[in-house]
């Protein structure tokens, strides 16, 4: 057994320790636990603080350095409430209960369109817990396909994606899955994508937060290729840990492309306006941390030299 083999295996076990023990903490200790974390990484070992601080400076550029930082802080307790409730999630919401933990907004809407004969594109971002969102769709009879990376350690790759699967949430590998992609799209079923990633500066440039954000085209593009509309949806978190609210924010039909626009760039910068609105309700509830601004400069510098 290769030494690499044997530190993912030692790596996956501790986490399923781990986890053994969020499953057995009150919820009033598990959510202390969030808010000592998050004091760590915040205040003591500062990761990221320097991206997360320019993220919030120019999206809030009204807000003050000590408003950042407060915003800073309930972000990474988020992030921590976040994995307490995935790990939770699997021995409390069930079929019979889902109603005690996920309120439904524009049900009406999300149920008639995954119903209907036409393949959908569920859009939403790195908000609100977007892993108790496929979980509790799966839940409520509505298997979803979701691009995600593949983990390094394949053990715990394995794990993650028998939770996702456990209410039927299947997942499509980010390397070489476009194949499968149009597959699903085809056959009139349901792809989820996170896209409020870094799409490479080969990407669809748009405006996030008044900045240039690369932003990835195939969204777009398959919604046109496979007439899907695109709905963004996200699953915030209302109140305490566990309590969530699945919503359904706005829908768009690529048959409505105005006539005189470019169709994929016009997809791309309404989708992500959609999300940068849900976002600015529950800023708290996002990942900051992510580098999404990246090249912008160089973007920037390109255009002007392109006029």
């Amino acid at each position: 057994m290769r030494a690499r083999t044997v530190v993912d295996y030692a790596v996956y076990l501790l986490v399923r320790v781990v986890i053994c023990i969020v499953q057995a903490m009150p919820a009033r200790t598990a959510r202390q636990l969030a808010r000592w974390l998050a004091w760590l990484f915040c205040k003591l070992l500062r990761v990221r603080a320097e991206v997360v601080d320019d993220n919030l400076r120019h999206a809030f550029p009204q807000l003050s350095a000590q408003q950042r930082s407060a915003l800073a802080l309930a972000m990474w307790e988020h992030l921590f409430v976040l994995v307490l409730e995935v790990a939770q999630a699997a021995r409390k919401i069930h079929h019979t209960n889902w109603r005690d933990y996920a309120t439904l907004r524009n049900e009406d809407v999300l149920v008639r369109m995954l119903l209907s004969d036409r393949p959908l594109i569920v859009v939403t971002g790195h908000l609100g817990n977007f892993e108790l969102g496929g979980y509790l769709l799966g839940i409520l009879g509505f298997p979803t396909y979701t691009v995600a990376r593949t983990l390094d350690n394949p053990f715990l790759d394995r794990f993650v994606n028998r939770f996702r699967a456990t209410t039927g949430q299947y997942i499509i590998p980010k390397k070489g899955g476009y194949d499968q992609i149009v597959s699903v799209l085809a056959s009139g079923r349901t792809m989820t994508f996170l896209a409020d990633q870094y799409a490479g500066p080969k990407g669809c440039w748009v405006q996030f937060f008044g900045r240039p954000a690369s932003a990835h085209k195939a969204i777009a593009l398959l919604s046109l290729e496979n007439d899907a509309p695109i709905a963004v949806c996200a699953a915030r978190r209302c109140g305490n840990a566990m309590q969530i609210e699945l919503l359904v924010y706005a829908v768009a039909d690529p048959r409505d492309c105005p006539a005189n626009a470019d169709p994929i760039r016009y997809l791309t910068q309404w989708y992500t306006t959609r999300l940068e609105e849900l976002i600015r309700h529950t800023p708290e509830q996002y990942w900051w941390l992510h580098r999404r601004w990246k090249d912008t400069r160089r973007h920037q510098l390109q255009r002007k030299q392109a006029a």
